[in-house]
Parts: C-alpha cells; structure tokens; sequence
C-alpha cells in the first residue's frame, strides 16, 4: 500500500485513516503546487494532479473522503468501524457531504486560496471574511447537531469525525470563531494515539523531503 501526498489538512486523512487501522504503508510526501504531482509518471497516475493518491492492491484512488471510506471498509478495526447498514452509511455519508462540501471547499479552501494562496488567486479581504463568516455559520450547525453526543454518529468515532477534525484544526489555525462545545471535541479527539501519530508524520515527513 502506498499513499501520496503529506504536509496538507487533506492529505493527513487517509495518513490518519491508515493510522486508526493500524495498516502497514509507504508514504511519498509529496506537496501541492511543487510541480511533484505535475511529473509525466505522478500524471499519468492521477490526471487530476492532485494529492493525495493511494494505491491498494493494483487500484489507484484520489480524493481523500473516497480513500478513507475505501481504507475503512475494506481494513475495519475496533478504532474505525465501517457502517453497520446501509441506513447507518447514508448517515454517515451525509455528514461527509455537508462538512466537505460546507467547510472544507466553500469556506476553508476559499480562505486559503485568497491567503495562502494569494499569489495564484489574487488577494480578496472581501472573499476571505465572507467565507470565514460562512464557515462559522456551518460550525455552528455542527455543534448544534452534535450537542452532547462523544461523536457526530453517537458513541463511536467514525470517519465524520475524522473529516470534521481535520477542518477544525484548519478553522482553529485561520482564526475562525468555533463554538465552544467543538473546541471541547477538539481537545479530546487531538488526544487519540493515532491522530498524534498521523499529525507527526503529514507534518515531519513532508519537512523532512524539502
């Protein structure tokens, strides 16, 4: 098994997955925008350029939510249950759709892009504060929903967890106003051995190459 990409929120999600599973694996900690992803071999692998990329028994797989479903399903462990039912995976999948789609790309990418990424997208203070205030606003859904729940699907930590986690430690790093309850679960998720592990390695491996 093998797993492109390191030193992202995105790519420390299938290094966390691989992590809760206890799954043996090759890590390339290459970066966005480095022109790693843009060489002939890296291309011809994931057209789309892009990090991070896991290969698995022969198949090629990007996008890091469809990794860590593929790596929880087919490698399931007491740390990371796949769905029971297919009652419990549309649950799950919901979840999924609505921080990756709400937060991560529509508010926190856009943060990066027009900061981070300034010199690529153009500098935008008017985009920036209008994203981070649409980010807070689905922030506090999340925490609303999750209320006194351990986890967003009840009593276990579930790869909605994961996803929600990876965009809290983004939000938290942007300055992003979080409700309290969801900087509480951010304390007690930062504390699982694997997610200490997976935060080491997307961050030192990826030093480490440069």
């Amino acid at each position: 098994m093998k797993i492109w990409g390191a030193g992202t929120a995105r790519s420390l999600r299938p290094i966390w997955t691989a992590e809760e599973l206890g799954l043996v694996y090759d890590l390339i900690p290459i970066g966005p925008r480095t022109g790693e992803t843009r060489t002939s071999e890296y291309t011809a692998m994931n057209p789309a350029q892009k990090i991070p990329l896991l290969e698995d028994k022969g198949m090629l797989l990007s996008e890091s939510v469809a990794i860590c479903r593929y790596l929880i399903e087919n490698y399931a462990s007491d740390n990371l249950m796949p769905p029971q039912n297919t009652r419990h995976r549309a649950m799950e999948d919901q979840w999924c759709c609505y921080i990756y789609g709400e937060i991560d790309e529509t508010s926190l990418y856009v943060m990066r892009r027009h900061q981070d990424l300034s010199e690529i997208y153009g500098t935008s203070p008017t985009v920036v504060s209008a994203a981070q205030s649409y980010a807070e606003l689905h922030l506090g859904v999340v925490a609303r929903k999750l209320g006194e729940k351990d986890f967003l699907m009840g009593e276990e930590f579930s790869l909605p967890d994961l996803l929600l986690m990876t965009c809290l430690d983004w939000a938290v790093n942007y300055g992003v106003t979080v409700p309290a309850s969801l900087l509480e679960y951010h304390q007690r998720i930062a504390q699982r051995p694997a997610y200490d592990r997976a935060m080491t390695i997307n961050c030192t491996k990826r030093l480490m190459e440069k």
